[in-house]
């Protein structure tokens, strides 16, 4: 069975090709537009979709070594995510999907990250934990099986990953967020700045606070500590962020029994964040090398696991604020 796969829900224009539950091809193209404006810009990533989809989509098939009529479903983001890109991908994947005469398939992004950690693995037989954590979502589930997700706490403000790039923004190192600040947290042993771990009441999650923290220490310094200081405020803001997902995670393990996570979305690329849940938990699950960010791969995997082989609704439609818990 090959199954096609369409991801447009933000700014990465990405498309997969799977045969059979292994990914023959992930081609993703990042949109460097924006990082001149320090996060994404809707309007942009649009555009951006509609004129690079068909170049990626064909490389995807070429790299693959497939032809067309050998494909058997069009899976597609439907959402959540922006809604001028979600439609970009979710009106070309109906026309492949009408002129091919194969089901579509359409996959929430959220599951869709939930299920990365096994692509061309075993999904586990027992309950376990999930937690999808990225730019524009961190979100714990207890999970019994494929379809089966019990939303345990989901962030009340920003996102983890949003924090990131938000804090990144802030100190003038680049967007993403997430990859710079590891990077110059790197580049310090310690430092002197302590920055409050964020701990809402429950397993929900909260990130307003530790940004404006980091905002009011950061306006203090003089010009010449605000380029010195870099180093030093990655470091702290990224434990104090990864502790605050930690506390929650731990508790979640303490309050259900439950030993087993998998870790998914673009945070979980942080070897900060690895370390920890592999000192706390009996098993981990990670996305492979290249699955963590939005791709492809992960949609056409997900609809595969998804497919029923019957036709699918060509009427189904971008729904920007799509929850998980309530499919």
């Amino acid at each position: 069975m090959i199954i096609l796969g369409i991801e447009t829900s933000c700014d990465e224009t990405s498309v997969s090709v799977l045969k059979d539950g292994s990914i023959l091809s992930n081609i993703v193209y990042t949109q460097l537009e924006h990082l001149e404006y320090g996060g994404v810009v809707p309007e942009i990533a649009s555009r951006d979709h509609i004129r690079k989809l068909p170049y990626v989509f064909d490389s995807a098939i070429f790299q693959a070594g497939i032809k067309l009529n050998e494909i058997d479903g069009i899976a597609v983001t439907y959402g959540p995510g922006l809604v001028g890109s979600l439609l970009t991908g979710l009106s070309y994947a109906k026309g492949l999907s009408f002129a091919l005469d194969v089901p579509l398939i359409p996959v929430n992004h959220i599951e869709a990250h939930l299920l990365s950690p096994f692509i061309e693995k075993k999904f586990p037989e027992d309950k376990f934990l999930a937690l999808v954590v990225s730019g524009g979502h961190t979100e714990l589930y207890m999970v019994n099986g494929i379809g089966h997700y019990e939303l345990l706490g989901a962030t009340l403000d920003d996102a983890c990953g949003e924090a990131f790039d938000k804090v990144a923004k802030l100190i003038g190192i680049g967007y993403p967020g997430g990859p710079a600040i590891e990077k110059w947290a790197k580049k310090a042993e310690k430092s002197d700045f302590s920055f409050p771990v964020p701990d809402p009441p429950g397993l929900d999650f909260s990130y307003s606070g530790l940004k404006t923290a980091v905002l009011y220490a950061y306006r203090k310094l003089s010009v010449v500590e605000r380029v010195e200081k870099i180093p030093e405020i990655s470091l702290a803001f990224m434990h104090a962020a990864i502790e605050g997902l930690m506390k929650k995670l731990i508790r979640a393990r303490d309050e259900t029994g439950i030993d087993t996570i998998a870790i998914s979305g673009g945070v979980s690329a942080n070897t900060y964040l690895q370390k920890r849940v592999k000192e706390e938990f009996k098993k981990v699950y990670f996305p492979p090398k290249g699955f963590t960010s939005d791709n492809a791969g992960m949609i056409a995997f997900t609809g595969y696991l998804r497919f029923s082989g019957v036709p699918g609704d060509l009427y189904v439609r971008a729904d920007p604020n799509a929850e998980l818990w309530k499919t």
